[in-house]
Formats: structure tokens, sequence, C-alpha cells
């Protein structure tokens, strides 16, 4: 056998069609559809190619003090890592025990978790969201966890939960690292939780440069919490490698996060554009949750999921479905630009006659 028990055994995420030389309406892996800060782009001109031939700075300061300003913390507060993917992974390394009580997240949420989970070896036990796909934090509350993971705004449902319920699981389970993944809550009416990791020591805030920020292909993610978390991640990353964010990115990087005025502009459109289409949606008989992400979730009212994926990918609309029994037949929708959408709801109303 050419491969370990560990690989033999795992069931890798798979992430949402790219496709190459088509020419489609991409709606499936929630990219924004604006391009990155044009103080990005003049970053990424202005870079000394020579600086390739060396290694990166291995703690990224620079970087990490220019997120550390946006976030209102400390640099010492902040990691960073390449994308917010492998911080997450680094995260789940670095505080969840393979022979520990089990690590709780929602049945309906990121699919990486359950995947990190059986890299690592980790117990972990899926929490049923209600029936409106809402989290019952009550449901958190008393049973013995070694963490606990949630995204906020929630992937696939889009729901945001109250930040105030999320720091109730934090004042609970005092001796567990408690993560929110916050890849979408800059589109959400739910302020940052980042704040708050200055009063909770075992609150981790992961965030992405991948969706506000226009960088999904520039790898980039970052992690806010309490200095001995940051250290720990530090730690296991330095065993995996000790150079994670390569000088270029973090100089785009450095330069996206710093141009506020661009990211608030671009993520006022995409909200406004979400609320447009949510409604247009509802008006043609879709069921739609109640969105504070950038995308939409979404069930046709006639057709399955599935059937109806195929009829839109037959016009050239792309959009993402999970085989999930709870869910499939919503779809995921990201949200595009304003003409995107407006082809969207068009050939929605077209294929629902």
């Amino acid at each position: 056998m050419l491969k370990s028990k560990l690989a033999a055994g795992l069931t890798p995420y798979v992430p949402g069609e790219q496709p190459k030389g088509e020419k489609v309406i991409k709606l499936n892996t929630n990219e924004n559809p604006y391009p990155p800060s044009p103080k990005a782009i003049a970053a990424l001109r202005e870079f000394d190619a020579g600086r390739l031939r060396l290694y990166p700075d291995p703690t990224a300061d620079v970087l990490r003090a220019a997120i550390a300003g946006a976030e209102g913390v400390k640099t010492e507060n902040v990691f960073v890592g390449n994308g917010s993917d492998e911080v997450l992974s680094l995260a789940f390394a670095a505080f969840f025990d393979a022979d520990s009580d089990p690590v709780l997240f929602p049945d309906i949420t990121y699919s990486f978790y359950k995947v990190f989970c059986s890299l690592y070896n980790i117990n972990y036990a899926e929490v049923p969201l209600r029936p409106d796909f809402t989290v019952d934090i009550a449901d958190y509350m008393e049973r013995k966890t070694s963490g606990i993971v949630i995204a906020n705004p929630n992937a696939p449902t889009a729901i945001a939960l109250d930040n105030g319920d999320i720091c109730r699981l934090v004042e609970t389970h005092t001796n567990r690292v408690i993560i929110a993944d916050e890849a979408y809550a800059d589109f959400s009416s739910q302020p940052s939780l980042a704040a708050m990791t200055a009063k909770y020591n075992n609150l981790l805030v992961v965030k992405t440069f991948s969706k506000s920020r226009s960088f999904a292909g520039g790898r980039l993610g970052y992690a806010i919490g309490n200095e001995e978390l940051i250290t720990t991640l530090r730690s296991v990353k330095d065993c995996f490698n000790s150079y994670t964010v390569n000088s270029l990115t973090a100089a785009v990087g450095r330069a996206a996060i710093e141009d506020r005025e661009y990211f608030e502009e671009c993520t006022a459109r995409i909200i406004a554009t979400r609320e447009w289409t949510a409604d247009r949606l509802s008006q043609l008989g879709f069921t739609v949750t109640k969105s504070d992400a950038n995308f939409i979730f979404a069930k046709p009212p006639t057709l399955g999921g599935k059937e109806f994926q195929a009829r839109l990918r037959a016009r050239g609309i792309l959009v993402r479905r999970f085989d999930h029994p709870r869910i499939s037949d919503y779809l995921r929708i990201t949200i595009g630009s304003e003409e995107d959408m407006r082809e969207f709801v068009k050939v929605c109303a077209e294929i629902l006659g």
C-alpha cells in the first residue's frame, strides 16, 4: 500500500466548480464580483520582484500591524495564514485533542470542519440546526466539549447568529476555545467579534480577504485572539511551514486592508444587490433565508434543487448545491454584479415559466 492509513481514510473538501475558458455567470464560489482595491493593484504593480529571491518575514509584522489597525486590536493579537482555511486547520490542530470530548458545530455548516477533524483524528459531534436553519445555542450550553466552531454568518444558510449568543457560549465554556468563523461577517448586520477577544481569552475570530477584499486568488486569512492563542497558533504553524504568507501577498494584502473607503463601497454594493435579488426571488416563489452574507440560500418553488441547478448550468449560470438531505433542494447563490443578478433573475423566471 502506497499511502498511509490516514490518507486512505480521508474524504477531502470539494471546492466549487472553476470553469476553464468557458464564458459563464459564476455564482457558485462566493467570490467578490468587483476587482481588488485600486491601492492593492498599485501595490502589485510596484512590488519589487527582486524581493522574491528572499524568504518573506516569518511573522509578517507589517501586514499584521495593518490588520490590527483595521480591526482595532494589537499586532500581537493577529495571526496570518494562506487563506482562512489554513488558519482554521491550524486552529483545529492547536486547540482540539484527538482523545478528548467532541468538538461541536452545526450539522449544516462549512463542510471543511469535518475534514479537519478527520485529518487530525479529532472527535466531533454535529448539532442539528432548528427547522428554520437557525442555531439554538441551548444545544451547546450543557454538553461536554473540547471546543465549539460557529460560522457566523453560517454557510451555506447565510443566517447570522446574534453576537450575544456566541458570547454566552464563550462565557459558559471558559476553559475551551470557541472559534467564530467570520468569513462573511463583513456583509452582516452583526458587527465582528474581533474587539471582544480583548475581553475573552478563549475566543478566536477567523477572517478572510477572499470575500470582502476581492483577494480569493491571493490566499490570505487571519485570526484574532488572546496573545496566548496567537502564540500557540504560531507554534503549530512553524511545525508545518515557517513561511506561510509570501512577500507579494503580504504587500498587496496590506494595501487592501488599508483602503477602508473602497472596502465599504464594495460591500455596500453587494449588500444592496443581495437585498434586491432576495426580493425578486421571493416574488418568484422561492423560499429564501434571511441573508447576512455575500450569497443567498434559496429553494425553487418548483423542480428539485438538482434539476434547477442543471437548468441554470445549461443557460451558462453556475450556482452551488449540497447533497445534505435537509438542504438538497436549496441553492447557494453568490451575489455577483448588478448585471449578473438581473440576468440570473431573468433566467430563473424563464425556467419557472
